[in-house]
């Protein structure tokens, strides 16, 4: 090990949809944006405060495809990546930089879709829920190693 790190964890809500971005040879990212919240009591005026800190997001091909199909603005996301900063020159000739989140791994926690069909029954959740013991083989308290 080189005896550096460059881990981030996140758990937030997106603040817009995916926006895509696609490249010659198949290949494309999403980015997006996330919304962390940090809630205190400020001490002198007992007022509850909320400080939000946002994060400019990255994911790259399947992972992207993934992202956009599932999750929408306001949705809540639990990523893991790193961080990367990069600087480019604008069309006006002026220097920008922004630094981002390369995601390397995420899971969704809630989705506005989930949302809905918990909200309206007769559609069809998409959880697989055609499991059954009975057919597994094993014993149903016997543990499969």
């Amino acid at each position: 090990m080189n005896g550096t790190l460059n881990k981030v964890m996140l758990i937030g809500h997106l603040g817009d949809d995916i926006k895509m971005h696609y490249f010659e040879g198949g290949n494309c990212i999403g980015r997006f944006q996330l919304a962390t919240n940090e809630v205190y009591i400020n001490k002198s005026t007992n007022e509850k405060i909320t400080s939000t800190e946002w994060h400019n997001l990255v994911v790259r091909n399947k992972a992207a495809e993934i992202c956009e199909k599932y999750l929408s603005k306001g949705d809540k996301i639990y990523v893991e990546g790193r961080i990367k900063s990069r600087q480019w020159q604008a069309e006006d000739g002026t220097m920008k930089s922004t630094t981002e989140i390369q995601v390397t791994e995420f899971t969704f926690l809630t989705t506005k879709k989930e949302h809905e069909n918990k909200s309206n029954p007769s559609q069809e959740s998409s959880k697989n829920t055609n499991f059954d013991a009975s057919n597994s083989g094993l014993p149903i308290n016997d543990l499969p190693f």
